[in-house]
């Protein structure tokens, strides 16, 4: 399954109730579960992101919807990388070489 990273900044909002960041994570994997996509991991981090998300999604549709549905909420703005596994690349190397 494609593999995405996401780096995360708290909104104006979300630094407000950074109480409750750790209830809003669960709720992020409960929804992009139901969606379909898995968030493999989920880090806080210190410098210019405050989040980054790993999330495994079917396709890019997927992705978009389950990352649409958390910038929804308001606490959160997003910028997504496609990740490529060692396997992935292999094969992408693979077909560039061919």
């Amino acid at each position: 399954m494609p593999t995405y990273v996401t780096l995360l900044n708290w909104t104006e909002q979300g630094i407000r109730n950074y109480k409750d960041t750790t209830e809003r994570a669960e709720a992020f994997a409960s929804a992009a579960q139901r969606l379909g996509a898995n968030v493999l991991n989920l880090y806080w981090t210190v410098g210019p992101y405050d989040l980054v998300a790993v999330v495994e999604a079917p396709d890019e549709e997927t992705a978009t919807a389950v990352l649409l549905r958390l910038g929804g909420v308001g606490n959160v703005r997003t910028t997504t990388l496609r990740a490529f596994g060692r396997e992935e690349m292999s094969r992408i190397v693979a077909k560039a070489a061919g």
